[in-house]
């Protein structure tokens, strides 16, 4: 009965979206796209504020603001099976019934559970970039086709339906991703990819299946970029956005910001390339001290994260900024409640089968090749991360590593975590050792910065009260 009530609710979500697609050219998008936020209040509820429902329809109503032309370029430029695809794996199953289902998990299960996996299907990397480990590597550590289908099964059946890969570079197994989108028709795929691989015909299969999207690294212009990637990668990855976009395929980009690249990332200059190649978002991670050969003077300094903080959301304000929707890891922990880590939003699995806490921490105590999911989740350190989550009350210092190493180091030893990085063992008290300083420094701009912009919690906090 509920799994009849379940393709009987995805059913009226499709027909909804369809009614979005068939009326795009009939001036009607409006009263369908309200349509839409009707039928989800309806079935979310409180889940979701009145606020934001309430701020969806008035922003939906208004079609000359900056995020509803967003909206309607997206709709005009998408491949339409995509578009569908991705609203309802992404939007239905993921967000709505996926959301659902996991809140109802953590309660039976008295563990976290994430709303989407990262997994890494190899360690092989096509290029050799400056400063990484994975070309060196090569083919020697990766993820099974059936572990990482017994990781999706496992993980659809506490709500999971959101899986994104990393690497090495996923791409290498594209066979394989294509097979596995192939396979869980009903979950969203999402790969980060330096983009040199993508093709028409992997374009072709990704059009076929609807289901997988990809985040582009660049970390800025065409010197940056190929001094550390090698000669001629960024005419590649431009190469590849395009085609991307000629396609009607959902992209978007990864950039890691360091005391080297902050200005070049966040220019006008940047932010317009990316808009001009068709990249509809993204993701900017700040550049963490992992692993033994790190250089922490690579971190942007305080001043240089405070700007980007101010920054990003200004590019992405109602007004003015830019046309692409950015979300920065590090400086928007006000918007998911601190640290999402430990399983409490998502988790890392890498490709020796290690279910660790964060792609940033190495470390953990519970492998997929040996347990189960639900028993990987509930391992001691993300036990640890549960019951000391939020890590601190200013969400702008949210990481048990970088902002509060003493909760990392304590955690790790309490617990009785191994590292897990594929290079090098990592003693959790040299990574900690390195942010340390850091920490001290950030706490005062971000205390003041707190200050002026208090946090208030609004919707649903997943992590254990106090």
């Amino acid at each position: 009965m509920a799994h009849f009530e379940k393709t009987l609710e995805r059913k009226a979500f499709r027909i909804a979206i369809d009614g979005v697609q068939r009326y795009a050219k009939r001036g009607d998008r409006e009263k369908n796209l309200l349509q839409l936020v009707d039928l989800t209040q309806a079935f979310m509820g409180d889940h979701f504020t009145q606020e934001a429902y309430d701020g969806t329809r008035a922003m939906i109503q208004d079609p000359d603001s900056k995020w509803m032309r967003y909206v309607n370029r997206l709709l005009d430029e998408t491949d339409p099976h995509v578009a569908k695809m991705t609203a309802l794996n992404l939007g239905f199953q993921a967000a709505f019934l996926g959301t659902k289902t996991i809140r109802r998990m953590r309660e039976v299960h008295s563990c976290n559970i994430p709303w989407l996996i990262l997994m890494d299907p190899t360690s092989a990397c096509n290029l050799h970039c400056t400063g990484c480990w994975a070309a060196e590597y090569g083919n020697k550590l990766n993820l099974s086709f059936e572990e990482m289908d017994g990781i999706v099964t496992q993980g659809k059946e506490l709500g999971i339906y959101f899986y994104m890969m990393t690497g090495g570079e996923p791409l290498v197994r594209k066979a394989d991703i294509i097979r596995l989108c192939e396979k869980h028709q009903e979950c969203a795929f999402h790969c980060y990819t330096n983009g040199t691989l993508v093709n028409q015909a992997f374009c072709d299969e990704m059009k076929r299946v609807g289901n997988l999207s990809l985040s582009i690294s660049l970390e800025g212009f065409e010197e940056a970029n190929d001094f550390r990637r090698g000669g001629g990668v960024y005419e590649k990855v431009l190469c590849a956005m395009d085609l991307l976009h000629e396609n009607g395929l959902l992209f978007g980009n990864s950039v890691c910001y360091t005391a080297k690249n902050m200005e070049a990332v966040t220019s006008d200059e940047f932010f317009d390339l990316l808009i001009a190649h068709g990249s509809r978002f993204a993701w900017y991670f700040h550049l963490m001290p992992v692993g033994m050969k790190a250089v922490p003077d690579l971190m942007p300094t305080a001043e240089q994260r405070e700007y980007i903080y101010h920054r990003i959301r200004e590019v992405r304000a109602k007004e003015g900024g830019k046309e692409i929707f950015v979300m920065d890891f590090q400086n928007d922990g006000e918007f998911v409640g601190g640290c999402i880590a430990g399983g409490r939003n998502y988790c890392h699995i890498n490709p020796k089968g290690d279910v660790e806490p964060c792609v940033f921490i190495h470390y953990s105590g519970a492998n997929i090749r040996e347990k189960s999911l639900l028993e990987c989740l509930k391992q001691p350190l993300f036990m640890a991360y549960r019951d000391n989550q939020p890590f601190n009350k200013n969400m702008l210092r949210p990481c048990p590593m970088l902002e509060n190493p003493e909760f990392l180091q304590r955690m790790v030893n309490e617990s009785g975590a191994h590292s897990t990085d594929v290079e090098e063992t990592e003693p959790v008290e040299h990574l900690c050792g390195k942010c340390m300083g850091y920490a001290a420094e950030w706490q005062k701009t971000a205390d003041r910065l707190w200050e002026e912009h208090p946090y208030e919690q609004r919707g649903y906090t997943n992590f254990k009260k106090k």
